[in-house]
């Protein structure tokens, strides 16, 4: 009775360590959310928070559980996750995103967790139970989804310069205005979307690991899922204005109309990776949609150290919390 009683603790301080990654996610990729529409003067800073985090509570009505069964069930071999596995994943997620946020760095809150469960479970087992293709399209995903952002942003930046080449600036500034809540939204929608079903899908994990939610459930309990999309919306009321500066003022200078055409961009990378149940990361997408939009202008209109800078986090976000959780997780050992 003793023993059960204490693995009935583990999960529930488990699954709100899980809760705060999340509730991070949300403060750390708040700047993705709203750096642009803030940068550009549209909405101040307290309204959009508000307005973001709105929008990704309501996500949990439209999207599938796509992105959280990869999580959930496509990084690892079924059998191998067990308590020390989702510590160590946690643990090294969290510690990742404490150390970029305190830099202002946009990481990836998405990768942090994934390397997280790739170090923690390598730790235990070797790297033979990852699942390949879940890791490969997930590693890959890191290049595409900016490329995809990029590509976006760009060519709605040229289409709608093309568009309104006739209409005078200020016509056109009063328009974009009002159509970046649109985007804003609909961006605000695809992160919460696809970022909160991460958490939902660790949660998942140690649910099936614990004997709490069999294997072949469909979709984890509903306090799981709604659970996650609260927390990651609390999050993203309070914030993350370090790299809100970073996001929507040093990579490059955005006006309304180029803040509507890189969230859209960054909205439409994120509906079509959710759909296909790969989790991206937000940062990255938006990343690239911002710097495709500074491009059209010309090619000094981005600061390309500053993006650099970006891209050397983005390639060390996965080995550095794997090597955290696969710490976390020996550590854990002598703890329960």
């Amino acid at each position: 009775m003793e023993v059960a009683q204490t693995a009935l603790w583990v999960v529930v301080v488990l699954v709100a360590l899980a809760l705060v990654f999340d509730f991070m996610n949300g403060f750390h990729d708040a700047a993705n959310s709203i750096a642009t529409v803030v940068s550009t003067g549209v909405l101040k800073p307290t309204q959009a928070v508000l307005f973001a985090a709105s929008f990704n509570f309501v996500a949990i009505f439209i999207f599938h559980l796509s992105v959280a069964a990869t999580v959930g069930k496509g990084i690892v071999q079924p059998g191998v996750v067990d308590t020390h596995v989702v510590f160590g994943a946690l643990v090294g997620a969290i510690t990742w995103n404490l150390i970029t946020w305190y830099y202002g760095i946009p990481s990836s809150s998405s990768h942090a967790l994934i390397g997280g469960i790739v170090g923690a479970v390598m730790a235990k087992s070797g790297a033979g139970v990852l699942v390949a293709g879940g890791v490969l399209k997930t590693v890959a995903f890191i290049f595409i989804s900016p490329l995809l952002g990029f590509l976006f942003g760009s060519l709605m930046m040229v289409a709608v310069a093309w568009l309104f080449r006739r209409t005078r600036p200020g016509q056109v500034d009063k328009w974009f205005r009002r159509l970046q809540l649109v985007s804003a939204g609909a961006y605000s929608l695809g992160h919460g979307g696809n970022d909160a079903q991460k958490t939902i899908g660790i949660i998942w994990m140690l649910l099936i690991a614990t004997g709490y939610s069999a294997a072949g459930d469909a979709a984890p309990p509903l306090w799981t899922i709604v659970g996650c999309y609260v927390a990651i919306a609390a999050g993203t009321m309070f914030g993350g204005w370090r790299i809100v500066k970073t996001m929507g003022q040093k990579i490059t200078k955005l006006k309304p109309v180029g803040g509507f055409c890189a969230e859209t961009g960054g909205a439409l990378t994120l509906f079509i990776a959710t759909a296909l149940g790969i989790p991206v990361s937000t940062t990255h997408t938006i990343t690239g949609a911002i710097v495709g939009v500074g491009s059209t202008q010309r090619a000094a209109a981005v600061r390309w150290g500053v993006a650099g800078n970006i891209v050397w986090a983005w390639v060390l976000t996965i080995p550095a919390s794997a090597f955290v959780a696969a710490l976390a997780y020996w550590v854990s050992l002598s703890f329960y």
